[in-house]
């Protein structure tokens, strides 16, 4: 089945903007559905955004939408995150998670393939 490796994480400031990546290997990519989630210290871990596979559905959290676009290349069997408009409130752990065939649902129960998470921490 697929593996997840997430990268593009760090530091940034208030108001800036972060892509993230999560490249798959060891699996059929376009038939997996990919999400986003976000874990804060102290703090359950929380949706983001999910695409279908094929993209037919996108998906976004109401306290991120506008802000973030999930997008995904099936060539280069990696989905991506791009962030702007960063706060404070943004950082925290970002997963990526996968699940074949799926619906795109806000719930985490539903995405069997982790990724370990990138920290993105937002300065004020």
């Amino acid at each position: 089945q697929v593996q997840l490796v997430e990268s593009g994480g760090g530091l940034v400031q208030t108001g800036g903007s972060r892509r993230l990546s999560c490249a798959a290997s060891g699996g059929t990519f376009s038939e997996y559905t990919m999400a986003w989630f976000r874990q804060a210290p102290r703090r359950e871990r929380e949706f983001v955004a999910a695409i279908t596979w094929g993209a037919h559905s996108i998906y976004y959290s109401d306290s991120m939408k506008g802000r973030f676009t999930i997008s995904r290349d099936d060539a280069k069997n990696t989905a991506f995150l791009q962030m702007t408009s960063l706060k404070p409130e943004d950082t925290a752990v970002y997963y990526c998670a996968a699940h074949r065939w799926g619906s795109g649902n806000d719930w985490s129960g539903e995405y069997d393939i982790w990724g370990q998470g990138t920290q993105v921490t937002v300065s004020s």
